[in-house]
C-alpha cells in the first residue's frame, strides 16, 4: 500500500496520466500541489505569465493532439483569470482540466482571502466541475474528470481543490483507477441502425447532395472515415471554421468552408442542394445566417454525438445520435456495392458548382500593385507556399483569422487551431505555444494581428524561460480590422475606437526579449523576410507585415439574408 499526501496524489496521478506538460500559474493555494510537483521530473510544469495563457496553451495542445490539455491555477484572481480560457474550451468542444487551488475548506463562504466560488462562476462554461471533499477521493475524482473531458462531446472540466486536500502531513492510500464507472454519464457508443440506413438510403438518392461537416469529425477522430465516405460517394463537400482539414482542402469535391465567410461555392452549394448531411456540426448562426431562409429546399441529416444539439436550431429530418466515426464506419459498410440512384444528376449539380467557382476564379481579391501596400490574401498564400501546408497554423481573431482561413490550404486535420465559438483575441500565441512544447520538430505559425497579440504577448517572456520556436506573423493593419469593416459597411465608416494609433515599436519590443523580429512593407521583401523566418524551427521569430488596412473580408453574407445572400466585394453583392 501506497501512502501519499494529497498534493503528491495528483502529481502521480498526472504521470500515471500520461500528462507530459502541464500550464500555470502559482499562488497561496495551489502551493502544495506546486511542491510536489516540484519534486518529481516526469510532468514539466511551464510557467506562463497570465492564467489565462495557461488555458490556451493547453487547449492548443488539447487540439493539436485530441488528448486533453491540463492547466493548474491558485484560488480567486488565478481561476477567475482563467475564465475566458475555459470559455473558449467550452465553445469549441476541446478536452482541458483545469486544477484550481482552493482556500481551506473552513474558511469557504467566510469571503476569506483569494476566495471566489469558482464551481459557481464556471457552471455555464464546463462539461462538469468537482470540488474535493477529502484527500482520499482525489485518484477518483482526477480520473472522471480526464474521463468526462475527453469522451461524448468533449470539453473542459474544473477540479476545485482546498489547500487543507493537499496537507504534505497527512497521507492516504494512493491507487490509479484504471477503470471508472459513472451511473449518471454514459457517452453514446454508436448511432441507431435503422436512422443510419435511412441516412444511406437518401444519400444514395438525392440528386444535389452537400456534406457540411465540422469540428465534431475532427474531435472524433473520425476524418479519415468521412474521406472514405465522401470519396464512395462522390458527393460535394464543406466544412466549417473547426472542421478544416477534416477533409483535403486541395481536393476537387471539398469547396472549402461555408458561412460568415465561407466560400461563394460552398454558401450556394447549400442554398440549392436538396439534401445536407451534417456532420459534428452545430448549425452555428455564423453558418445558417437567416434560420427561417436555409436551405429551403433540402432535407437533412444530422449526425452529432450530443443529443441536445440535433434538431435544436435546424429541424433534422434523419436524427442521428451517435459517435462521428461509428456513424461514418456504419454508412461505409451499408454502401458496400451501392451505387447512387441517379448519376447523371450528381453530375449536372457537380457542373453547376463548377459554374459557381469559375464565376468567382480571379475575383476574390485584387492584387497589390508596385508601390502599395501588401494585401493580406498574398501574405497568407506566401506562407502557405513556404510551408508547403503543412504547418500547425494558429490564429487569433478578426480579419486576419477569416483571411488564413481562407487562403491556407489544409490537407490534415488538427492543424488549423483557432477559437471559433467565443472568438476569443490572444489565443492565438500561446495556444502555439502549446503545440510547439508538445511537437518541437514542426513548424507551428501563429498569425496574428496587432490587437491580439498585444493581449497575450507577455508570453514572450515564458518563451524565453521554457523555449518554443514559434513564428508569429502579424498582419499589422494598424487598426482592429473587423471591427473596422463592419463600421464600413454599418456606421457610414464611423471608425469609433477601431484604430490602433499608438502602436509599440514591435521590432524593439521583440528584441527587448531577447529574440528575433523582422518588417516587411513591400511585396519584393515578403518572400526573403518568410524564408528568413522558417530557416530555423527552433528560434522563435516575429514578422511584422504592412498590410492595406482597407481591405475587407469577401465574401461576407447579408445579415438576415439567406445562404446565398453575399457581398462579394466593396462594389458586388450576389
Amino acid at each position: 500500500m501506497e501512502l501519499l499526501s494529497g498534493a503528491d496524489m495528483i502529481a502521480r496521478f498526472l504521470q500515471d496520466e500520461g500528462v507530459e506538460y502541464i500550464y500555470g500559474y502559482p499562488g497561496g493555494a495551489a502551493l502544495h500541489i506546486y511542491d510536489a510537483l516540484f519534486r518529481q521530473d516526469k510532468v514539466k510544469h511551464i510557467l506562463v505569465r497570465h492564467e489565462q495563457a495557461a488555458t490556451h496553451a493547453a487547449d492548443g495542445y488539447a487540439r493539436a493532439s485530441g488528448n486533453p490539455g491540463t492547466v493548474l491555477v491558485t484560488s480567486g484572481p488565478g481561476a477567475t483569470n482563467a475564465v475566458t480560457g475555459i470559455a473558449t474550451a467550452y465553445m469549441d468542444s476541446i478536452p482541458m482540466v483545469v486544477l484550481c487551488g482552493q482556500v481551506m475548506s473552513h474558511l469557504i463562504g467566510d469571503d476569506a482571502f483569494q476566495e471566489t466560488d469558482i464551481v459557481g462562476v464556471t457552471r455555464p462554461i464546463v462539461k462538469h466541475s468537482f470540488t474535493i471533499r477529502h484527500p482520499s477521493e482525489i485518484p477518483e475524482v482526477l480520473r472522471k474528470a480526464y474521463y468526462l473531458a475527453s469522451t461524448g462531446r468533449p470539453g473542459p472540466v474544473v477540479v476545485d481543490i482546498p489547500k487543507d486536500m493537499t496537507t504534505p502531513t497527512e497521507r492516504h492510500e494512493y491507487v490509479y483507477p484504471k477503470k471508472i464507472k459513472m451511473r449518471s454519464y454514459n457517452p453514446v457508443a454508436r448511432g441507431h441502425t435503422g436512422q443510419i440506413k435511412k441516412a444511406v438510403e437518401l444519400m444514395l438518392k438525392a440528386r444535389r447532395p452537400v456534406f457540411y461537416t465540422g469540428g465534431g469529425v475532427v474531435t472524433g477522430r473520425a476524418c479519415e472515415g468521412l474521406t472514405d465516405l465522401v470519396k464512395r460517394l462522390g458527393h460535394p463537400i464543406t466544412t466549417t471554421l473547426m472542421g478544416i482539414g477534416a477533409f483535403p482542402q486541395s481536393d476537387d469535391q471539398c469547396l472549402g468552408w461555408l458561412g460568415m465567410h465561407g466560400s461563394y461555392e460552398s454558401n450556394m452549394a447549400m442554398h440549392h442542394a436538396d439534401l445536407i448531411i451534417a456532420v459534428g456540426a452545430r448549425f452555428d448562426d455564423r453558418v445558417t445566417n437567416n434560420t427561417s431562409k436555409f436551405c429551403p429546399t433540402a432535407k437533412i441529416i444530422h449526425v452529432d454525438i450530443d443529443p441536445s444539439s440535433v434538431s435544436k436550431t435546424v429541424r433534422a429530418d434523419v436524427p442521428i445520435v451517435g459517435p462521428a466515426q461509428s456513424v461514418i464506419n456504419e454508412m461505409i459498410s451499408l454502401l458496400q456495392g451501392r451505387e447512387v440512384a441517379d448519376p447523371e444528376a450528381l453530375s449536372d449539380w457537380w457542373k453547376t458548382i463548377q459554374d459557381w467557382r469559375d464565376e468567382r476564379r480571379g475575383k476574390l481579391y485584387e492584387p497589390s500593385k508596385e508601390g502599395e501596400l501588401l494585401k493580406p490574401q498574398e501574405v497568407i498564400e506566401a506562407i502557405c507556399r513556404l510551408t508547403r501546408g503543412e504547418a500547425y497554423v494558429t490564429t487569433d481573431v478578426g480579419q486576419h483569422q477569416m483571411f488564413a482561413a481562407q487562403y491556407y490550404k489544409f490537407d490534415k486535420p488538427n492543424r488549423f487551431i483557432t477559437s471559433g465559438g467565443l472568438g476569443t483575441m490572444g489565443f492565438g500565441f500561446p495556444a502555439a505555444m502549446g503545440i510547439k512544447h508538445n511537437f518541437p520538430e514542426e513548424q507551428v505559425v501563429c498569425i496574428t494581428g496587432e490587437g491580439s497579440f498585444q493581449m497575450m504577448m507577455q508570453e514572450l517572456s515564458t518563451c524565453k524561460q521554457f523555449g518554443g520556436g514559434v513564428k508569429i506573423i502579424n498582419v499589422n493593419n494598424a487598426s482592429l480590422g473587423m471591427v473596422r469593416q463592419w463600421q464600413d459597411l454599418n456606421y457610414k465608416s464611423r471608425h469609433a475606437h477601431s484604430y490602433m494609433e499608438s502602436l509599440p515599436n514591435f521590432q524593439q519590443l521583440i528584441e527587448a526579449y531577447g529574440f528575433t523580429a523582422l518588417r516587411v512593407d513591400t511585396m519584393e521583401e515578403l518572400e526573403p523576410a518568410l524564408e528568413r523566418t522558417f530557416a530555423d524551427k527552433h528560434e522563435l521569430v516575429f514578422l511584422d507585415v504592412m498590410v492595406d488596412p482597407h481591405e475587407h473580408v469577401y465574401p461576407m453574407q447579408v445579415p438576415l439574408g439567406s445562404m446565398r445572400d453575399m457581398l462579394l466585394s466593396k462594389t458586388e453583392r450576389s
